[in-house]
């Protein structure tokens, strides 16, 4: 049997946007919960992103998977994480 693997939740969005200041706690709650790693970047910081989600925003990535856009599902979100952290390396 492995051990459970640290999954990475990574929080897209960008300062003023007001579903991300809804969302960011939701994720951040989440991923402490349940020992994620979190990385939470704003797109204006980065070309391609801004380019790929512009408008999207609040994105949440799971292990680099899109798990969801504009608004976060605390119980949705912990699911996803649970089972990213049960998956085999």
């Amino acid at each position: 049997m492995t051990d459970a693997r640290v999954p990475k939740v990574t929080f897209l969005g960008k300062p003023g946007c007001h579903l991300c200041e809804d969302a960011e706690p939701v994720v951040r709650a989440v991923a402490a919960r349940r020992g994620a790693e979190l990385t939470v970047l704003s797109i204006l910081d980065d070309e391609a992103l801004q380019r790929q989600y512009g408008e999207l925003i609040p994105v949440v990535l799971v292990d680099g998977v899109q798990h969801s856009q504009w608004f976060v599902e605390a119980e949705r979100l912990d699911a996803a994480v649970v089972a990213a952290a049960s998956a085999q390396a």
